[in-house]
């Protein structure tokens, strides 16, 4: 298990300060909410033309089945869609069942969903000298390494993630985030070498496990990784440049923005964790479990039982309250960020999974992808998205939408 009593609280501490501690789319809808999903270039996603990759452990299988229909820009005085992306760090599977159950929830209500995989995540323990952390010693690691058990585990629900339609992104390998070694002071050559290294985990996993009856993983990882979130949202300022000699489209890495449309830095679309309002405080919490549960139980995953029912129903609140503000006025994206950890006996997990819930069947509302927002972005009018950057968090826009956006 991944030892998070070790995490910094992203360096911006608790109470006032504690908001940076650390299409439509419906039950019966395809990702990105817009009716059933098909596989783009008319491809059967049950049968695909295997291409192995290098020594097997991955694969190009096509086109990438349940994918929404390509984007197409919003017209002067059109409502803009409510984007709303949920986000898994590290994407790991350890046994408690939380990767298969948010599948599921995916799949039953229409959500595409972004898994930021630690690479280091596919290497036994038995190989950790091959992993080279940058300022820290070889096979050292701020996370576990996963058993055999669970690395297996791990590349089933990769494997069908994708399959689903989901983004397989990454959360690098070692998670550093303290001392002299943290991301927080690496440069721009050590984040390539931690990508590569990352990479190389994934697509040669077949050789480094020595497993010989699963199922490559059914990407091209090279080609499909176009995003990333750094451990405790450290370390952008040097890693953007890196991403951006790499083709990358955008980072999800900012250490706590506001419920804006988002804009570039680098060339990236630039995607931060989010404050939204926290029930009860006059402040405001960041958009991940992590996060909410630093301010409730000061910074431990266990605290007191008798207060889960009251936490759990603040942390819903939470989300939605974010998720209302955004619907109701500015139509911002709302990003929200995760883990596969049962942390306060598993009421964050129950959290995101009602707000989830609630929110996929409100109109006008698209659950996509962090790839799958990017591609929409990509294709709009910059000038409807600077009017739309305009909008300060819990604005409305002035005339509403058919005037506001209306391009004179």
């Amino acid at each position: 298990m991944r030892d998070y009593s070790r995490r910094v609280l992203l360096g911006l501490g608790l109470g006032a300060a504690a908001a940076g501690v650390a299409g439509c789319g419906g039950a019966k809808s395809g990702p990105g909410g817009r009716g059933p999903a098909k596989p783009r270039g008319g491809a059967q996603a049950d049968a695909p033309v295997v291409k192995p990759i290098g020594d097997g452990s991955t694969a190009d299988t096509g086109p990438q089945p349940h994918q929404p229909p390509a984007p197409v820009p919003l017209q002067p005085g059109e409502t803009p869609p409510q984007f709303v992306v949920f986000s898994w760090d590290g994407a790991g599977e350890v046994g408690n069942g939380l990767f298969p159950r948010f599948l599921k929830v995916a799949k039953d209500h229409g959500a595409a969903m972004t898994f930021f995989l630690s690479g280091l995540y596919l290497l036994p323990e038995s190989k950790r000298d091959l992993y080279r952390p940058p300022g820290n010693p070889v096979g050292a690691s701020d996370i576990g390494y996963l058993s055999d058990e669970h690395i297996r585990a791990t590349l089933t629900h990769v494997r069908q993630a994708w399959l689903d339609g989901h983004e397989v992104g990454t959360h690098f390998n070692g998670h550093f985030c303290a001392g002299s070694g943290s991301v927080a002071h690496w440069s721009p050559e050590d984040w390539q070498s931690e990508i590569d290294q990352a990479v190389s985990f994934v697509t040669n996993w077949r050789t480094n496990t020595g497993f010989t009856d699963l199922e490559p993983l059914p990407f091209d990882y090279g080609k499909e990784l176009v995003g990333a979130r750094t451990p405790c949202l450290l370390g952008q300022d040097n890693l953007l440049p890196t991403a951006r000699k790499l083709g990358w489209r955008y980072d999800a890495s900012s250490p706590g923005g506001e419920q804006r449309w988002p804009g570039k830095r680098e060339g990236l679309w630039d995607l931060p964790l989010q404050s939204m309002p926290f029930p009860g405080h006059s402040f405001e919490v960041l958009s991940m479990d992590y996060n909410i549960l630093a301010n409730q139980s000061v910074n431990t995953t266990r605290g007191v039982p008798g207060n889960y029912p009251a936490w759990r129903t603040q942390a819903t609140a939470a989300y939605l309250g974010g998720f209302r503000r955004a619907y109701e006025t500015n139509r911002a994206p709302l990003f929200i960020g995760n883990h596969f950890e049962e942390w306060n006996g598993g009421i964050y997990m129950d959290a995101v999974e009602e707000a989830l819930k609630s929110i996929s069947d409100k109109r006008d509302v698209r659950l996509v992808s962090f790839r799958q927002f990017v591609d929409w972005l990509d294709v709009q009018d910059q000038r409807l998205l600077a009017k739309l950057g305009a909008l300060a968090p819990g604005q409305e826009p002035a005339g509403g939408w058919r005037t506001y956006l209306t391009l004179g």
